[in-house]
C-alpha cells in the first residue's frame, strides 16, 4: 500500500469517527462502530490509531485545522478589527443554524475527559486557546495588548455560551444576543482607562 493510500484511510477513519463522535459522544461510540462504519479491517484501524484516544484526539486536531482555515477565508475579507470579529460570529451563526448541529466538539470533549492531564482534555483546550489567542491578535492591531486579551476572553466566554444556548434550541437569540454583546465588549475595550 502507497504512503498516499494510507493517508486516505487514516482521512477516512477520521472523517467517520468525526461524524459518529459529534453526533453519539466519544465515550458512547465504539472503536468496533468506527470499523464498520468505516467499512475497514480491524488490523487498519489499529496501524493508525492503536488506541481509541489516538483517534479522538487526531479527530479534534483536524476539526480544528478545519475551523482555522475557515476562520482564516473569513477574516480575509474583513478590514477593521471589528468586522473580523464578526465574520467569527458570522461563522458560528451559520453552523448554529446546520441541520447538523450537534453542540461544540471540543466542549464535549472537555466534558468527557474531564482530567487535565488526558491528551484528549488538552486537545480540546489547544482549540479554545488557539480560538482567545486569534481574536487578541485581531484586537492586539487596535487595541493596548492587555485590553486586547480581556476582550478575547471574554468574547470566548460569549461564544461559548452563546453555542450552548444553540445546542438548546435558542440559535437565533443566541446569536443575536451574541452580536450586541460583542459590540459591548469591544466598545468598552476601546474606552481609555
Amino acid at each position: 500500500m502507497t504512503s498516499s493510500s494510507l493517508s486516505r484511510k487514516r482521512q477516512h477513519v477520521v472523517d467517520t469517527a468525526y461524524l459518529l463522535f459529534k453526533r453519539d459522544g466519544f465515550h458512547a461510540t465504539g472503536v468496533d462502530r468506527i470499523i464498520a462504519e468505516a467499512g475497514i479491517a480491524k488490523m487498519t484501524m489499529y496501524r493508525h490509531f492503536p488506541a481509541k484516544d489516538e483517534l479522538i484526539v487526531a479527530v479534534l486536531e483536524h476539526r480544528a485545522a478545519r475551523f482555522e482555515r475557515q476562520l482564516d477565508r473569513l477574516a480575509a475579507t474583513a478590514d477593521t478589527a471589528a468586522a473580523k470579529i464578526a465574520t467569527i460570529l458570522d461563522w458560528h451563526e451559520r453552523w448554529f443554524r446546520d441541520a447538523d448541529f450537534h453542540g461544540c466538539l471540543f466542549a464535549h470533549a472537555l466534558a468527557e475527559f474531564g482530567d487535565p492531564d488526558h491528551p484528549v482534555f488538552k486537545a480540546a483546550v489547544r482549540q479554545k486557546n488557539g480560538l482567545r489567542a486569534r481574536m487578541r491578535f485581531i484586537l492586539e492591531k487596535e487595541l493596548p495588548p492587555e485590553r486586547a486579551e480581556e476582550a478575547a476572553a471574554a468574547l470566548l466566554m460569549l461564544i461559548e455560551g452563546a453555542t450552548l444556548m444553540a445546542q438548546m434550541g435558542e440559535a437565533a437569540t443566541a446569536i443575536a444576543n451574541a452580536r450586541r454583546t460583542a459590540s459591548a465588549i469591544l466598545a468598552d475595550a476601546r474606552v481609555p482607562q
